[in-house]
Order: C-alpha cells, then structure tokens, then sequence
C-alpha cells in the first residue's frame, strides 16, 4: 500500500510564506510526476504545480513566481514554497503523485489527505 502525508499547512498573514511537505511511502517501484492541487470552498480541484522525475516543472498562473516546487527523489518527498501569499491562496492544498508499485510498470494516482492554509488579511 501506498501513503502519501502532507505537512506544513496553516494560519499566515497576508504576505507570508509557508512551505509545504508530501511524503510517499510503501511499496513504490518509481513515482514520474508529483503535483500540488488545492480546493477552496465551494470551488473545484485545481492544479497549482507539477514537477516531474526529470525535474520539469509547471505552474498555474496564479501562483507563478510566487510558489516553487521541489522534490527530494531519494527520499520520496516534494515540497511546495508559497510565498507572497494572498487570501484567494487559502484551500486545502492536497499532494498527488503518479507512481508504480512493486516491479510493475502500470502507472497509479494516489492522493494526500490534504492540508489547510488560511491566508488573512
């Protein structure tokens, strides 16, 4: 079984920082895509940055050049820095990855729990 467990959310003011951790556990033979989404009330799921194995990454425009994904790959763990945070930042941010399990190749989604980050203003 595979888990992945977020870190890091909370209360900042507007203008903070905030730095996001998702760890991935289990049987994982390789992950080739790690992303942070977020959900605010009463909107949809959104993506908000992709960093893949090879190190690419992609950003929504919202959160362009003020949030930066990172992963640390031997420890299965990638971050998100937010930066300059505003009150239409606030959501909860959930982690995804794309990985494979044991020897297989066949590629699976698995999803946090999903963390709370409230920007006041």
């Amino acid at each position: 079984q595979v888990q992945l467990v977020e870190s890091g959310g909370g209360l900042v003011q507007l203008g903070g920082s905030l730095k996001l951790s998702c760890a991935a556990s289990g049987n994982i033979f390789s992950i080739y895509a790690m992303d942070w989404y977020r959900q605010a009330p009463g909107k949809q799921r959104e993506s908000v940055a992709r960093i893949t194995s090879g190190s690419s990454t992609a950003y929504s425009d919202s959160v362009k050049g003020r949030f930066t994904i990172s992963s640390d790959n031997a420890r299965n763990t990638w971050y998100l820095q937010m930066n300059s945070l505003k009150p239409e930042d606030t959501a909860v941010y959930y982690c995804h990855a794309e990985l494979s399990i044991g020897g297989s190749p066949v590629r699976y989604s698995y999803w946090g729990q999903g963390t709370q980050v409230t920007v006041s203003s």
